[in-house]
C-alpha cells in the first residue's frame, strides 16, 4: 500500500465542529463561548491575534485538532514573549540597528558591549527533529539574553513553518556577512581559551561561533558557567552550531534561575509552551495533515500514535520490533489482545474503534500491524484500523519534501491520545512536547529477543538533553546534576542524558 502523504492530496477541509471540547455547555452564554474559542485558539495568551489567518491556517485553526492543553502558560511566559516580539520589531533584518551591526562585518574586534542590538543566528544540524529541539532552546536562550533569534533555512526548510514572530520575519537575509567572512570569525571555545590565559577581554569580536554540538562535549561543559555567560554576553552576535536539546544546560546558569523559575513554573512544560509557540505548519503542511486527520483520524474513538525509529536495522530484525510494540502496546492496554471474546465477558455495548497512526521510514510495520487487526478480531471487538502515511527508508534530511511528511508526521502524532516512541529519538520527543502526552518508549532490541518490560513510561514530555555537561564550575569538579537539581532526572531511554521533570507533581 502507497504511503498516504505520497498521494499529496489538494484539497484543504472545511472549517469542523470543535472536537474535544464541552461547547453543550456554554450554548447558553454567548459571550463565554466566544471568550473560550479565543483562548483556546490563542492557546490562553500564548499567541497574538494580528497575524493574517489566510498567510498561516494552522495558527487559528490547530485548536480544532487537539484538545486543549491542561498546561497554562505563566503570566511571566507571556510578558517575556511579548516584550520579545516588540524587540525582534525594532532589530529584525533590515532595521537600522541590524544593518549597522552588520556593516561592522566578522572582522570587526571592537568591544560590543555597548550594542544595543544584539543577535543569535540558527544553523540547520542534522534530522528534522534535531533542528526543532535545538531550535526551541535557541528561542529560550534568546529570550533570557535579550537577543534576536535569526534562523538560516536552507531550501529543505523553507517550506515547513510560518512566520512566528508578528510584524517582522526570524529569516537570515542572504548578505549576512558570516558567510563571506567565515575563516575570521574566533570561536567561543579560543575566546574562552584566551581569557582564561590572558585574563583580558578587551578585543572580543562582533561575531562568535557558539558550538554546542554533541561532538563538541569539551565546549559544553563551560556554557553552564556564569563566567562563560558573561563573556557571550558582550559578543554582539552569536552563531549557534548545535544538535541538541540544551535547556536543562539554561537552568543550571546560576543568573537564569529565577527567570526560567517564573517562567516555567512547571518545568516539564518548556518545550510544550515554546513548541506551540515557534512552530506552526505551513500552508502546504497544513494541507496534508488536516486531510489525512479527516480522511483517517476524525472518527475514531481514540488515536494511538507508534513512533518507530531503527538505527540499526541489521541488529533487530522488524519482526522483533513488532512482537516488542505488540507487547508493549497489550501490556499497557493502549491496543486489545487478540482473539475470540471469552463468554465470561459481556460485550460491548457499542463497538468501539481506535485508530493507529504508524510513523516510520520503514513500511513492514504498518504492513504488518495492519494485516494482523485485518485478519483478527480483538478480545474486545474493538474495530482497529492502522494508518502509516509514508516510509520513506531512509532519512533524507536535505530534501524538502521529505521534511514536509517528516513534519506532518510529527504533528499528526502530537495530535493522538497517547503515544509509543523510539528510543533516543527526537523525531518523537517534539511529537511528545507539542502534544502534552509522556509517551510510552520502547526499550532497545537486541536479535530477537523482546526486551522485558518491552516499553517504560516517560516521566516528563520534555525532550531529553544526550549530552549534558558533567562540569560543576564553582567545585571544579565532575558532578551528576541529578544530586544538584531535583527538577533533573536521567532519561529513560539515555542514561546518561538529563531530562527536565515537574518535581512539584
Amino acid at each position: 500500500m502507497p504511503g498516504i502523504l505520497e498521494e499529496r492530496p489538494h484539497t484543504l477541509i472545511s472549517d469542523i465542529g470543535p472536537k474535544n471540547h464541552s461547547f453543550e455547555d456554554q450554548k447558553n452564554d454567548s459571550s463565554l463561548f466566544t471568550t473560550s474559542i479565543a483562548n483556546d485558539k490563542l492557546l490562553d495568551g500564548l499567541l497574538v491575534s494580528t497575524f493574517d489567518e489566510a498567510s498561516c491556517l494552522s495558527r487559528y485553526r490547530s485548536y480544532l485538532y487537539r484538545k486543549a492543553s491542561p498546561h497554562k502558560p505563566s503570566v511571566h511566559l507571556i510578558s517575556k514573549l511579548r516584550n520579545y516580539e516588540h524587540l525582534h520589531r525594532s532589530c529584525g533584518p533590515h532595521t537600522k540597528s541590524y544593518n549597522k551591526i552588520m556593516r561592522k562585518g566578522a572582522n570587526s574586534s571592537k568591544k560590543g558591549a555597548g550594542t544595543m542590538c544584539k543577535y543569535l543566528v540558527w544553523t540547520a544540524s542534522n534530522g528534522l527533529g534535531n533542528r526543532m529541539v535545538t531550535l526551541a532552546s535557541a528561542f529560550l536562550y534568546a529570550i533570557l539574553t535579550d537577543r534576536v533569534l535569526l534562523v538560516r533555512f536552507g531550501s529543505d526548510m523553507f517550506g515547513l513553518f510560518c512566520e512566528p514572530f508578528p510584524d517582522s520575519s526570524w529569516l537570515l537575509p542572504r548578505d549576512f556577512p558570516y558567510w563571506k567572512d567565515r575563516k575570521h570569525i574566533d570561536t567561543y571555545e579560543s575566546v574562552l581559551t584566551n581569557e582564561k590565559t590572558n585574563g583580558s577581554q578587551e578585543l572580543l569580536p562582533s561575531f562568535l561561533i557558539l558550538n554546542l554540538q554533541h561532538t563538541h562535549d569539551g565546549h559544553n561543559n563551560f556554557f553552564h558557567c556564569d563566567q562563560s555567560q558573561d563573556l557571550l554576553q558582550k559578543v554582539p552576535v552569536l552563531i549557534l552550531l548545535s544538535d541538541q536539546y540544551f535547556v536543562p544546560s539554561l537552568f543550571m546558569v546560576p543568573s537564569f534561575r529565577l527567570d526560567l523559575s517564573k517562567m516555567f513554573p512547571e518545568k516539564d512544560t518548556v518545550f510544550h509552551h515554546l513548541g506551540r509557540y515557534l512552530f506552526h505548519p505551513s500552508n502546504e503542511a497544513w494541507e496534508l495533515i488536516s486531510s489525512f486527520y479527516e480522511a483517517h483520524l476524525a472518527k475514531a474513538d481514540e488515536r494511538i500514535g507508534l513512533q518507530i525509529r531503527v538505527f540499526n536495522t541489521h541488529r533487530a530484525p522488524h519482526q522483533t520490533i513488532i512482537n516488542e510494540i505488540i507487547a508493549c502496546t497489550v501490556q499497557h492496554k493502549l491496543l486489545p489482545e487478540l482473539g475470540m471474546q471469552s463468554s465470561a465477558t459481556s460485550p460491548l455495548k457499542k463497538q468501539t474503534s481506535k485508530a493507529v497512526l504508524v510513523a516510520s521510514l520503514y513500511s513492514e510495520y504498518g504492513e504488518k500491524l495492519r494485516t494482523m487487526y485485518l485478519a483478527n478480531t480483538t478480545a474486545t471487538k474493538e474495530v482497529i484500523r492502522v494508518y502509516q502515511p509514508s516510509h520513506e527508508q531512509r532519512q533524507k534530511s536535505n530534501n524538502d519534501m521529505h521534511n514536509i511528511k517528516a513534519w506532518s508526521e510529527i504533528y499528526l502524532l502530537s495530535l493522538c491520545d497517547a503515544l509509543v516512541t523510539s528510543p533516543k529519538s527526537t523525531f518523537g520527543y517534539v511529537a511528545q512536547s507539542l502534544g502534552g502526552l509522556k509517551p510510552w518508549i520502547l526499550k532497545r532490541a537486541y536479535g530477537e529477543t523482546i526486551p522485558n518490560p518491552p516499553c517504560q513510561r516517560a516521566m516528563s514530555m520534555e525532550p531529553c538533553f544526550h549530552y549534558p555537561p558533567k562540569y560543576d564550575c564553582r567545585a571544579n569538579s565532575k558532578v551528576d546534576f541529578t544530586s544538584l537539581f531535583h527538577h533533573m532526572k536521567h532519561c529513560e531511554d539515555v542514561t546518561s542524558g538529563l531530562r527536565l521533570v515537574n518535581a512539584n507533581r
